[in-house]
C-alpha cells in the first residue's frame, strides 16, 4: 500500500519542517493529492493517524484531491478527466504511470491521443501549521 509509505513521507516532512522552524506543536497539515495518484483517503487518513508524533498529536490532517485536467496538443481542447469513472485495468495503468492515459484517452474534442497531463498528479504540502511553546 503506497498509502502507508506517502504518510510516512508526509509525517517526516511536516516534523522536519517543524523541527527547522522551532514549531513544538503541529496543528494543521494541508495535503494535496493528485487525482492520478489514486490513493485512497481513507486508508491515508487512517495511516496518518497511526504515525502521529508526540508534537502532532491533535494535527488536524486536511487532505484535498487535485482533479486531473489534460490539454490537448493538436486542437487545445482541455478537459477534466474522472478517474472513478474509468474501468479498474486502466486505472490502475494510469494510477502506476500516468503518462499510460496516452493509451487509453484520447482528446474528446478531436480524438487525439497527443494531450499534456495539466494538473492532478503528485502529492505535496500545501502548508504546516503549529504553536511555539511561550
Amino acid at each position: 500500500m503506497h498509502e502507508w509509505a506517502l504518510a510516512e513521507g508526509i509525517v517526516k516532512t511536516a516534523e522536519k519542517f517543524a523541527e527547522d522552524q522551532g514549531i513544538d506543536e503541529i496543528t494543521e497539515v494541508k495535503i494535496m493529492i493528485g487525482e492520478l495518484q489514486q490513493v485512497e483517503h481513507e486508508i491515508i487518513e487512517f495511516a496518518l493517524d497511526q504515525l502521529r508524533t508526540p508534537r502532532m498529536k491533535s494535527a488536524k490532517f486536511a487532505i484535498e484531491t487535485v482533479p486531473a485536467r489534460f490539454k490537448c496538443r493538436k486542437c487545445s481542447h482541455e478537459w477534466q478527466l474522472n478517474t472513478r469513472n474509468l474501468d479498474k485495468e486502466t486505472g490502475e495503468a494510469i494510477h502506476f504511470v500516468p503518462e499510460m492515459a496516452h493509451v487509453y484517452i484520447t482528446c474528446p474534442n478531436c480524438g487525439s491521443p497527443d494531450f499534456e497531463v495539466t494538473e492532478g498528479r503528485g502529492v505535496w504540502l500545501v502548508s504546516i501549521k503549529g504553536r511555539k511553546k511561550e
